[in-house]
């Protein structure tokens, strides 16, 4: 029905939800735009046809700085997807709002300080930390989901 999403904007949990969830997708956007500077400055390129537009076919090859750029995005697809399965679905089940934006703000910075430390090769473990504190909303928001959805399988 046509009048479903303009109730789920009134959904606060799911403003918030939505909110949270376009930053980290234009985040995801940004680590996709400094990987291809990244593979410009340093002329490594992933496929021959640009190689050749670049300078010639020594130039398709790899590189630790494209690469670390890459397994950042890798990361982000690995973590951010499931993020937004659980958060949509945690968000239909009526949370408390202010727990609900703890869990999604508590993601958010995880994965934004995650990415920094990726980037900038912060010193361990501020990385696995930061993974680890985003992944605790996570596991959070699946197990309300499994409870309430228990008497359903």
């Amino acid at each position: 029905r046509l009048l479903v999403f303009p109730k789920m904007m009134e959904n606060e949990v799911f403003m918030s939800f939505m909110f949270y969830s376009t930053v980290l997708i234009l985040k995801m956007y940004v680590v996709a735009i400094i990987t291809g500077q990244v593979r410009l400055r340093k002329k490594a390129f992933a496929n021959p046809e640009d190689a050749l537009r670049n300078g010639g076919l020594q130039y398709y090859r790899e590189d630790p700085d494209v690469e670390r750029c890459r397994r950042a995005h890798r990361n982000d697809m690995e973590n951010i997807f499931p993020f937004l399965f659980l958060g949509a679905v945690y968000s239909l089940l009526e949370p408390s709002p202010t727990v609900a934006r703890i869990h999604f703000f508590t993601f958010c910075v995880g994965r934004l300080v995650h990415t920094a430390a990726y980037l900038l090769r912060l010193r361990a473990p501020t990385r696995s930390v930061a993974y680890s504190v985003a992944q605790l909303p996570c596991f959070s928001m699946a197990l309300q989901i499994l409870v309430a959805t228990i008497p359903y399988w």
